[in-house]
């Protein structure tokens, strides 16, 4: 999620659990990072809007010494809110290694500023309503993110000069501009029987040739941090049940008794796959078995130490109709004001740490932490088929074997944490799988549709930029 109205610069980790307000699924999506960047690098509008379409504009008090920078519609943007956006924009930009002139980083952070108040000011007119108990709701789920009960959100936020029905309001408009947004762009978007046909028959070309591999796995899983003792241990283990297999013993009943991968039940196989929906270490690890052998030593990776044996290898053969689901969860932050997506990475990471070391489990973190509909569940997304996730989400998690977990994957709904749980086949009737292809064409044309759409909003805007120095 991108462009939300700052609530308090200072309270880094104050965000807005927006439950229910969006989902992974495409058929509710939110600006892309390509799209927030597209509309904050977008111009201003003409600032010569003749006096005479100037509407009234909601008295904000300002602080002492502040004023105001921007006049969008019926809200405005104070200087103080464009030096703490030009402050961010410039550390993000370090992090990254790039030096930007004050002069782009504040053209960017008065247009991003804009842009959110163009949105929201027509979200209040137009967008659909967030009654009281839902807000409530919302509000409590800051103050629980936040381990605080609400009179010390209270008082916290009165320790930071902030009134709590402002705060509250803020909460509020960002639900609506979310709500405006998806309703807004998606109404936009049209996908006809035709570009279903084509899309199709694209994929079915694309697939003849395609190898698919059956693989089979002995994970030793190796701790994220563990000491040089620790390693050797798991590698001694992962090396003993090679020699096992080696000197005759089955691969499938070693597999049941060793390893820790959610398959050993099936003999370690992890399913007939095409070869770039697997990590990549594991084909490039069987590229040169023939169908049954075993590699000869254990492969290394982040997860641990695997032994791998290559059950069959097919070309040619695959078919759209077939699919492979995914049952997965996920923990989402949302990168906002009060939380850079720096942090948000960082956060995630110590999750990440605290789950392999068996300090916490991914469902309890999801149930406290995550910032979308899934959190009651413990995150869990259900079974979904191939372009039922964004495409950074969906690349992120066809790559972790069963009981992985990735590291922080961007989107444009936030940054998560994935799990994988199960994977299953399934084949796709006609009618499921012209649906699947009818939500891929969407995504594929979100981005522009998105673009469009501000640059609409921002030209039918009352845009009035008033001289103020650095």
């Amino acid at each position: 999620m991108r462009h939300l109205k700052p609530v308090a610069a200072t309270l880094l980790s104050l965000t807005a659990a927006l439950a229910g307000s969006a989902s992974l699924a495409q058929t509710t999506p939110a600006p892309s990072a390509a799209a927030a960047a597209a509309a904050a690098s977008a111009p201003a509008a003409a600032a010569s809007t003749p006096a005479v379409n100037r509407p009234v504009v909601e008295q904000r008090q300002l602080k002492p010494g502040d004023y105001i920078a921007v006049i969008v519609n019926t809200d405005i943007v104070a200087a103080s809110e464009v030096l703490q956006r030009t402050e961010r924009m410039r550390e993000e930009a370090r992090q990254r290694g790039q030096t930007v002139t004050n002069e782009l980083l504040h053209k960017q952070a008065v247009d991003s500023l804009v842009d959110e108040r163009v949105v929201v000011t027509y979200a209040r007119e137009n967008g659909p309503r967030v009654d009281e108990p839902e807000l409530d709701r919302v509000v409590g789920n800051v103050a629980t993110q936040n381990k605080l009960t609400m009179p010390e959100l209270r008082q916290r936020l009165a320790a930071e000069g902030i009134d709590f029905k402002r705060f509250r309001e803020n909460l509020r408009d960002q639900m609506l501009s979310e709500r405006v947004r998806e309703r807004e762009v998606q109404g936009r978007i049209r996908i006809t029987d035709g570009d279903i046909d084509k899309y199709l028959d694209e994929r079915q070309a694309a697939m003849q040739g395609r190898a698919q591999l059956n693989i089979a796995q002995i994970l030793v899983p190796v701790p994220e941090g563990s000491n040089p003792a620790v390693v050797a241990e798991r590698k001694a283990r992962a090396e003993a049940a090679l020699a096992r297999i080696k000197a005759g013993e089955d691969f499938a009943k070693v597999a049941r008794e060793v390893s820790e991968d959610a398959n050993k039940n099936r003999g370690g196989e992890i399913g007939l796959r095409a070869a770039d929906k697997l990590p990549d270490v594991f084909v490039d690890a069987v590229k040169d078995l023939k169908d049954g052998e075993v590699r000869s030593e254990p492969l290394r990776s982040e997860a641990g130490f695997h032994v791998l044996k290559l059950v069959e290898r097919q070309s040619g053969k695959a078919s759209i109709n077939v699919v492979v689901q995914t049952h997965a969860r996920h923990i989402l932050l949302r990168p906002s004001e009060q939380l850079s997506p720096e942090q948000a990475t960082r956060r995630l990471v110590e999750f990440k740490r605290a789950i392999e070391s068996k300090r916490a489990t991914f469902e309890q973190l999801a149930r406290a932490n995550s910032e979308d509909g899934s959190a009651q569940e413990g995150g869990d997304l259900g079974w979904v088929s191939p372009g039922g996730f964004v495409p950074e989400f969906e690349q992120a998690m066809d790559t972790l074997p069963i009981n992985g977990i990735s590291d922080p994957v961007p989107s444009r709904f936030g940054i998560h944490l994935i799990q994988v749980m199960e994977r299953r086949d399934v084949v796709l009737d006609m009618k499921q799988l012209r649906e699947q292809a009818r939500n891929a064409l969407r995504e594929r044309k979100y981005e522009d549709a998105y673009n469009d759409w501000m640059k609409e909003m921002r030209a039918r805007a009352f845009i009035e930029t008033r001289e103020w120095l650095d």
